[in-house]
């Protein structure tokens, strides 16, 4: 259930005006599972789940920057800023960041994704004062020396080859680039070896300047903690730091707004000489705040979500042409892909894209039965619970929550929304979705005959 209930506190300041205000978002059962946020003077958000049950609790900040926040010459300037902000601050050396939570057993770690960024924290509950000082440190306090943008440029080119040197992750950014082109959410995180190499220390700093203000970020925590005891270390984490420059700004809103792909019926090949060809198959989405975002994932649990699902069946089981086989979707703020992957050997690779091409037109076509929707609602229910079963990934699902959407659910009213997906509105947006004309990413040592046939899957 969702609570109205709020508190405000002024500050002990000149500021009248400046409050603090805390919601109760979700009300749990003695406490357990209670969701409250607190927006602080200055804009920063403070989204916490508490579960006294365990004794763990990982604290998280998100940030409202991602590579589609990049212009072309600054493409991979925000995974960039990841690296530095674990390099150092004027409080602590990068040895200092990462020996304070090994010392007492945790784990810190940060993602970089096309909307968002993460940087996080897991200890014992304990040490979350600890984790607080030390994450807040990192985001308010980062040097951005010559030094260090010159030493972590090795490591950040050096993962760009480890992903090359994996197709089966690379061709889901060529099949981005297929889709989008060349815009922000076509352009790979990492960058490119070209804007990394060219990226320098002063136009990072101005990046994170201008990103990583307060009203762009949301604090996350989960586990065995205390809401009041959270926003007190917070807020005077940030204080210390001096972040609050205008206690009257507000946060900003979730990202909105329209966007079109390319034309469909695309194909884009990257030569390799590789074991396997690995393909994705796919098309325009949805955006994560369409309601039929619902009826969407029942349907890409039904038709590649596991190993009862129309593509594991149809590919590996009865056929053995291959051994990783599925389909996901991706939402973005103004639009989505569904994608179906598949790697396989490279003689069988127009096999197993007809097979997939068929299954797409059919489910188009006539729908899924009731009983593959059933069991699809189940699937997803249960692997949505099993997914939150540790602190690490109820702080995602807040934080996530409060800067993509700007709201909370609860797991209850989760599990009632899958539930409450019809037959008709799923067959609805397969006949919307999948009835589209498909565009194709391949990567693999196909000859040219192989390579002239890939429009077929497309046609």
């Amino acid at each position: 259930m969702t609570s109205t209930s709020s508190t405000t506190t002024a500050r002990t300041s000149s500021e009248a005006r400046a409050v603090a205000r805390t919601q109760t978002l979700i009300q749990g059962t003695n406490g357990i599972g209670t969701v409250r946020k607190t927006t602080l003077p200055g804009g920063l958000r403070i989204v916490t789940e508490t579960l006294p049950s365990v004794r763990s609790a990982t604290f998280g900040i998100w940030a409202h920057v991602g590579s589609r926040d990049e212009t072309p010459s600054l493409n991979g300037a925000t995974h960039y800023l990841e690296h530095l902000l674990f390099k150092g601050t004027h409080r602590r050396s990068a040895l200092d960041i990462s020996s304070a939570i090994d010392a007492v057993g945790g784990e810190m770690n940060a993602f970089t994704a096309k909307e968002y960024t993460c940087y996080y924290a897991r200890v014992l509950d304990t040490d979350l004062p600890l984790a607080i000082d030390v994450v807040c440190d990192m985001l308010t306090g980062s040097l951005i020396r010559e030094e260090d943008v010159n030493v972590e440029r090795g490591a950040i080119l050096e993962e760009i080859a480890m992903t090359e040197d994996d197709p089966g992750d690379g061709v889901h950014d060529l099949f981005a680039r297929t889709m989008f082109g060349d815009n922000p959410l076509g352009r790979p995180v990492l960058g490119t070896v070209d804007t990394v190499n060219a990226l320098t220390a002063d136009r990072i700093r101005r990046f994170y300047k201008k990103h990583y203000d307060p009203t762009h970020l949301v604090v996350a925590a989960a586990g065995n903690i205390d809401h009041d005891k959270v926003v007190r270390q917070v807020r005077a984490a940030f204080e210390k730091a001096g972040a609050f420059k205008n206690a009257q700004a507000a946060p900003i809103a979730p990202r909105d707004g329209r966007r079109t792909l390319r034309a469909s019926g695309r194909v884009e090949l990257i030569g390799r000489k590789t074991e396997q060809a690995h393909v994705v198959l796919g098309m325009p989405g949805l955006p994560r705040t369409d309601e039929r975002r619902w009826a969407l994932g029942v349907l890409n649990t039904a038709l590649g979500g596991g190993m009862s699902s129309r593509l594991f069946q149809e590919v590996r089981e009865k056929r053995g042409l291959a051994y990783s086989v599925y389909s996901y979707t991706s939402g973005f703020a103004d639009c989505g892909l569904f994608g179906v992957y598949a790697g396989c050997r490279p003689s069988q690779v127009h096999d197993v894209l007809k097979i997939c091409r068929d299954e797409l037109d059919q489910v188009a076509e006539h729908g899924l039965s009731d009983d593959e929707i059933g069991r699809a609602v189940g699937q997803l229910q249960g692997s949505t619970v099993l997914g939150l079963e540790d602190t690490g990934a109820l702080m995602n699902r807040i934080g996530k929550s409060e800067l993509c959407w700007g709201e909370q659910m609860s797991v209850d009213d989760l599990l009632a929304r899958i539930a409450s997906v019809t037959p008709d509105e799923v067959r609805e947006v397969a006949r919307e979705i999948l009835g589209q004309r498909p565009s194709l990413a391949v990567i693999g040592p196909l000859k040219d005959k192989q390579a002239a046939r890939l429009n077929d899957a497309v046609a």
